[in-house]
């Protein structure tokens, strides 16, 4: 039997799920599988292949259990009233218990196993009387979710800076990690107001280029190091990453560009540092 992977839920999981026996699944098609949450909606991308799979953590195994029927996406427009009334039961609730969390979303699975709670908070909060008035008002079962700021703009985020859809909530299934050094490799701005997602991290798409960056600067003498051009000995000031050149300061102090083709040798090179905290930290 075929399996598909599916990606379902407002945090965009993603599973393998064993599809209708005798039938294909075309990808962007919507289906209702069974998940580790109950029946919910999803949304096909591709056939799971043995490359798909090394992408994917873990992923939970389920089944389809039929194609998304006009009833089925009416429904989940149902489920965003569900939801709406959901949120403001728990505000009013954890306003009444003065619980110290901001809630950020609320999900409304399809089969109506149990409502979603997603809420972002700087301490551990008690919310097992929440909980209990939460199951009483809306008669399902209540999973309560604390998430990180990043999981809360790939709840909420629309549009990034390029114009276009913000990646964790479209193409992106975990978010990376994602350091300064990243920046400077790439010789981006380092104003915080311009590298900072909606989330008010750094950008992920900072990480996309990087192992390519990273590949090219090696094969650059590194800053600092004494090198011997067709111009004379001199220092390295500067690298440019992507065009293979470099800045060269001459002992008699003059600076020039020049390719890594004319470079003829290096008397000196300084290691390479391992660790700097300011430019490997990373933001989670």
């Amino acid at each position: 039997m075929s399996t598909f992977v599916v990606r379902y839920g407002q945090m965009r999981l993603i599973g393998e799920y064993e599809c209708l026996e005798g039938r294909g699944h075309l990808r962007g098609e919507k289906v209702v599988v069974r998940s580790d949450r109950g029946i919910e909606l999803g949304e096909v991308l591709c056939p799971a292949t043995d490359r798909t799979a090394s992408f994917l953590d873990n992923p939970f195994q389920g089944q389809i259990v039929r194609v998304a029927t006009p009833d089925d996406l009416a429904a989940e427009f149902r489920l965003g009233v569900r939801a709406s009334q959901g949120l403001a039961a728990c505000r009013e609730f954890a306003g009444r218990r003065k619980l110290q969390m901001d809630l950020v979303d609320v999900e409304a699975i399809l089969g109506g196993e149990r409502m979603v709670f997603y809420y972002v908070s700087e301490k551990r909060v008690d919310f097992r009387e929440l909980v209990k008035d939460l199951a009483r008002a809306l008669q399902t079962r209540i999973e309560m979710r604390q998430i990180g700021v990043r999981d809360e703009a790939k709840l909420l985020a629309d549009y990034g800076d390029c114009g276009k859809p913000v990646c964790c909530n479209t193409h992106l299934s975990r978010m990376p990690p994602v350091s300064m050094r990243m920046a400077k490799v790439q010789k981006t701005t380092l104003d915080p107001s311009k590298i900072s997602g909606r989330c008010g991290r750094l950008k992920c798409c900072l990480r996309y280029e990087f192992d390519t960056y990273q590949a090219l600067e090696r094969e650059l003498p590194t800053v600092g190091s004494r090198v011997v051009t067709r111009r004379g000995k001199g220092r390295v000031l500067a690298q440019e990453v992507l065009a293979q050149k470099l800045v060269v300061e001459l002992e008699d102090y003059r600076r020039i560009v020049v390719g890594k083709d004319d470079i003829l040798g290096i008397e000196k090179s300084r290691p390479r540092p391992t660790q700097d905290e300011d430019d490997d930290r990373v933001e989670p």
